[in-house]
C-alpha cells in the first residue's frame, strides 16, 4: 500500500470517473487503474464497484476512503505546520457563499494585496454544504457565510451583521415610502433565490406568513439558482420586488429605489469558520486581521 495508490483511489471517489481521476492526477488512466486494482487485491477487497460507466463506492470502500481523506488532511497539516513555523506562506483559500462574495470580495483582495503582498490570495464562491465539505477536506482555508452554522470540529469568529433592506423599481407603487413594513409587501410578487441559498431560508424566517397558503402565489418560484444581481435586475422591469443583504444595495441604481424595513429589521450575522485544530494559526491570525480591517457599508462589526 502506498500514499499514490490511496491518492488515486481518493481521486477517483470524487470523480467517479477514471479517465478524470487519472488527469487530475497528471496520469494515464492505466496507471491509475492498474495502481487501484494492485491496492484491491493487496487489501482482498473490492473499493469500487465498475458497472460500464458508472463508478460505485462499496461499503468498506467508503470506510477506507474516510480514513484516506484523514490521511491527506494530516500530511497538508504537517506541511502547514512547518509553513507556519517559518512564516513562509505561499497561498491561502477563501471560499464565501454567493450572497457575500461579490460584495466582500473586491474589499478583501484590496486589504490583502495591502497586509500579505507576499501571500496568493485564491477564492472562490458556492454553496454553504459545498463550502463546509471542502473545509473539512483541507481544500479551503476558510470560509466566510452566514449563521446559523453549527458544524462538528469547525470553529467560527464574528465578522459583521447587516440589515436585510426591501428594493422595489422606480414604477412601483412603494417608491416613496420611508420604511416598510410585512403588510406592505404581502401583495407583492417576492422574488428570491432557490432552494440551496441560506440567503432565501433567512428571509423566510424573518417573514413566516410567505409561506402561508394565502400567499404562495405571490412568493416567485422561478428564479431558482439564479444571483441577486440577476433578481435586482427583474425587479428593475417592475416584475416584482425582493428583499437583499444591505451590502448588495451599495450600488447606485437608476431604475430601483432601497427601501429600509421597519422594525423590528431582519438582519444576518456574517462569520468566517475553520478548522478547530487548523495549524496556520499566524495565517488565520492575518486573515482575520485583514478582514477586520475592512469597512462594509451599513454593517456593524459588534454584535
Amino acid at each position: 500500500m502506498t500514499l499514490t495508490e490511496l491518492k488515486y483511489c481518493l481521486e477517483l471517489s470524487k470523480t467517479k470517473n477514471f479517465g478524470q481521476a487519472a488527469k487530475n492526477c497528471f496520469v494515464s488512466q492505466p496507471t491509475l487503474s492498474i495502481a487501484i486494482k494492485k491496492l484491491e487485491q493487496e487489501l482482498e477487497i473490492c473499493i469500487f464497484e465498475r458497472q460500464n460507466s458508472n463508478i460505485i463506492i462499496t461499503p468498506i470502500g467508503k470506510k477506507i476512503i474516510e480514513i484516506t481523506e484523514k490521511i491527506f488532511l494530516n500530511i497538508k497539516t504537517i506541511k502547514e505546520i512547518v509553513n507556519d513555523e517559518n512564516e513562509e506562506f505561499s497561498e491561502v483559500k477563501i471560499g464565501a457563499i454567493y450572497t457575500i462574495g461579490p460584495y466582500l470580495y473586491p474589499s478583501l483582495i484590496k486589504q490583502f494585496n495591502h497586509d500579505l503582498p507576499n501571500i496568493k490570495l485564491s477564492i472562490e464562491e458556492n454553496y454553504t454544504n459545498v463550502l463546509t465539505d471542502k473545509l473539512h477536506r483541507g481544500e479551503l482555508d476558510f470560509i466566510i457565510i452566514a449563521e446559523p452554522f453549527n458544524e462538528k470540529n469547525i470553529e467560527t469568529i464574528f465578522l459583521y451583521e447587516e440589515p436585510f433592506i426591501t428594493v422595489v423599481s422606480k414604477q412601483n407603487k412603494l417608491k416613496n415610502q420611508k420604511s416598510i413594513n410585512f403588510n406592505q409587501i404581502k401583495n407583492e410578487t417576492l422574488l428570491l433565490l432557490g432552494a440551496g441559498h441560506c440567503f432565501r431560508d433567512q428571509v423566510l424566517e424573518a417573514y413566516p406568513q410567505l409561506l402561508n397558503t394565502n400567499h404562495n402565489s405571490k412568493l416567485q418560484k422561478t428564479l431558482e439558482g439564479t444571483s441577486l444581481e440577476t433578481i435586482k435586475y427583474t425587479v428593475a422591469t417592475n416584475n416584482g420586488i425582493t428583499i437583499l443583504p444591505c451590502t448588495a444595495t451599495q450600488q447606485k441604481e437608476t431604475l430601483l429605489e432601497y427601501i429600509p424595513l421597519k422594525n423590528p429589521t431582519p438582519t444576518r450575522k456574517i462569520v468566517i469558520a475553520y478548522r478547530k485544530h487548523y495549524s496556520r494559526k499566524k495565517l488565520l491570525k492575518q486573515v482575520l486581521n485583514s478582514l477586520q480591517n475592512i469597512t462594509l457599508p451599513c454593517t456593524k462589526k459588534s454584535s
